[in-house]
C-alpha cells in the first residue's frame, strides 16, 4: 500500500474528525485503510454508533444513504457517487405502494439493499445477516411482503415456512453463481467447506454447506475447525477472510463473481473525498429520512 497516500488519508481523517467504513466487497487497499470493515448490518450498527462528525462510506449508494438516515446531524460522503446497486434500482416507492394495496394486512420486510423511499414505506428493514431472525419475530398469523430480493426472501421462507410474497428483484452478481461452479469447486477441493450467500439462487444454495451473510461467513470461518473454504459471494470478502484467518485457505467459487460497483473503490477516491476534491455528500429529504429511520431502528432493535 503506498505510504504517501495512506499518510494523507490518516491526516485528513484526523483533521476532519472522520471515520472510514468499508464493506467487505471493497478492494483490499480500501479495507486496509478503513476503521471498520463489515457487512451491511455491521456497517449500519457502526454508522449509528460512531461519534465522528464525518462518515466516509466505502460501498454503494444505498449503504451511504442508510448511514445518512441514521446520522442526520453528520456529514456522510461516498467516494464514488456512481457506485449504485442494480438490485436496489429494481423497486420503486410506487411499486411497493401498489404491492401494499394488494396485500394490506401483510408486514413489509425490506432488504437494506433498497432506495430510501422504499425503506420509508416499509415496516422493518433487514439485512442478509438478520432477515431470518427478524422474520421469525413477525407474528405467525401475519403474511410478509419481502422486497426487493426474491432469493433472500425465498431462503427466509424455506427456513420459516411463512406465508410470503416476494418482489422479483435479484443481485446480478450472486445470480451468476451456478450449480456447475459449485460442482467444479467441490471436485477440485473435496475437503473444503463451501459457504454461499443467500442472495444466490436456490439451486446453487442447496449445494453449499452453509448459507451465510458475508458477516456470517467471517464469523463461521473464524470459529470453524475447518481449514479450507470455498466462498460463494463477491470476491472482495476473500481479502477480509485471509487477513483475519492467515492459517486457513480460502478460494472463490469462481473469479467472475465480482460487483463492478464495489470495484469502483480506491485509495485515491477516499483521499479526494476527505480533501473535499471528490466524492459526494449523501443527503436524504427529511420526510423520507424520518420514515425510513423508523424501519431501520426497528431492525436494530429486533437484532438484539
Amino acid at each position: 500500500m503506498p505510504t504517501d497516500i495512506v499518510e494523507k488519508i490518516l491526516r485528513l481523517k484526523r483533521d476532519r474528525n472522520a471515520v472510514i467504513l468499508a464493506h467487505t466487497y471493497q478492494p483490499g487497499e480500501v479495507q486496509d485503510i478503513a476503521d471498520f470493515v463489515g457487512d451491511s448490518y455491521g456497517l449500519s450498527v457502526k454508522a449509528a454508533e460512531t461519534p465522528a462528525e464525518v462518515i466516509v462510506f466505502c460501498g454503494v449508494m444505498f449503504m451511504a444513504e442508510t448511514a445518512a438516515i441514521l446520522n442526520p446531524a453528520k456529514e456522510v460522503i461516498i467516494p464514488d457517487p456512481r457506485a449504485g446497486c442494480p438490485m436496489a434500482d429494481m423497486i420503486t416507492a410506487a411499486d411497493l405502494a401498489a404491492l401494499k394495496q394488494q396485500y394490506p394486512e401483510y408486514a413489509v420486510l425490506c432488504y437494506v439493499n433498497s432506495p430510501a423511499e422504499v425503506k420509508a414505506l416499509s415496516d422493518i428493514c433487514v439485512t442478509s445477516s438478520n432477515a431470518l431472525a427478524i422474520a421469525r419475530q413477525v407474528p405467525a398469523e401475519t403474511g410478509i411482503l419481502f422486497v426487493p430480493d426474491k432469493h433472500l426472501g425465498s431462503w427466509v421462507q424455506e427456513q420459516t415456512e411463512r406465508v410470503m410474497v416476494m418482489w422479483e428483484g435479484f443481485c446480478p452478481t450472486h445470480v451468476r453463481i451456478t450449480p456447475a461452479m459449485l460442482a467444479r469447486a467441490r471436485s477440485e477441493h473435496p475437503h473444503a467447506t463451501i459457504l454461499i450467500h443467500p442472495e444466490a439462487p436456490r439451486e446453487s444454495r442447496v449445494l453449499a454447506d452453509q448459507v451465510l451473510s458475508t458477516g456470517g461467513m467471517c464469523a463461521f470461518a473464524a470459529h470453524s475447525d475447518a481449514t479450507e473454504f470455498i466462498i460463494g459471494t463477491e470476491i472482495g470478502v476473500l481479502h477480509t477472510l485471509r487477513k483475519r484467518n492467515p492459517q486457513k485457505r480460502f478460494s472463490c467459487v469462481d473469479e467472475s463473481i465480482t460487483c463492478p460497483n464495489m470495484r469502483r473503490g480506491s485509495l485515491d477516491k477516499v483521499e479526494k473525498a476527505l480533501a473535499g476534491e471528490g466524492g459526494m455528500r449523501v443527503t436524504v429529504p427529511q420526510d423520507i429520512a424520518d420514515r425510513a429511520r423508523g424501519s431501520l431502528e426497528k431492525m436494530l432493535a429486533m437484532s438484539g
